[in-house]
């Protein structure tokens, strides 16, 4: 590959991590939670990292997903390199650029729906016709137009998870990171999630990279990592 092509594929690249590592500090000693992990994740493009518990599956996300920063090697989030970045710069980023889902849904148990999801266009000021509109549309995306009006308690677990998508992308990012997002689901729900998420990276054209130990969900990726002891043991 020439360097100039080779460097329009980077710029593509709504992540990029270079041998990123994340050394943490304890009273007993270093604890090496990822050691020189390289993958990146290009729009329409469903990277999983599969590994077993402790593996360091979600320091790789919170690395790759601005909300902390690598020790060593490099991490670029739409072009920014994450450890040399202000506060104010990653905020920012993780503000435009990133949507998170998370095992625990994450919602705020006093609002409805509609109103979970609209957080995030809340925090961006969004005007408030507009904040109507994509919420409107977010939610029927997701198969929940009909349930908006509801709180967290009154939806099933799968209903509460779809509402929590609808959140991550109500705002456009260019990359998803989802954490273990059908971990507490049953099969058949979880079935329908990933599908959901598959679908979302794949028409929309959004970056994924997924965490998970669901076998159905590895199947589908467009990539796969596999952690062990936080370093990349095996790609495909």
């Amino acid at each position: 590959m020439s360097e100039v092509a080779e460097q329009t594929v980077v710029s593509q690249a709504a992540v990029r991590a270079q041998a990123a590592g994340r050394v943490f500090r304890t009273p007993v000693g270093e604890v090496h939670a990822c050691r020189a992990v390289t993958l990146e994740a290009h729009a329409g493009e469903l990277v999983v990292v599969r590994g077993p518990s402790g593996s360091g599956k979600t320091t790789l996300l919170n690395l790759l997903g601005g909300l902390d920063r690598p020790t060593s090697g490099r991490v670029e989030l739409a072009g920014t390199d994450t450890a040399h970045a202000s506060e104010e710069t990653l905020l920012a980023l993780r503000r435009d650029t990133v949507g998170f889902v998370f095992q625990s849904f994450g919602l705020l148990p006093v609002l409805t729906a509609v109103e979970n999801v609209e957080v995030p266009l809340r925090i961006r000021r969004t005007d408030a016709d507009e904040r109507a509109r994509r919420v409107a549309e977010a939610l029927e995306a997701v198969g929940l137009a009909d349930h908006g009006r509801q709180r967290p308690d009154e939806l099933s677990g799968g209903q509460q998870q779809r509402v929590a998508i609808a959140r991550a992308l109500v705002a456009e990012p260019a990359l998803l990171i989802a954490d273990e997002p059908t971990g507490q689901l049953d099969s058949r729900t979880a079935a329908a999630v990933m599908d959901l998420i598959v679908e979302i990276v794949h028409t929309r054209g959004i970056a994924a990279v997924v965490a998970t130990h669901d076998p159905l969900l590895v199947e589908r990726a467009d990539r796969v990592v596999a952690l062990h002891d936080g370093a990349a043991v095996a790609e495909r």
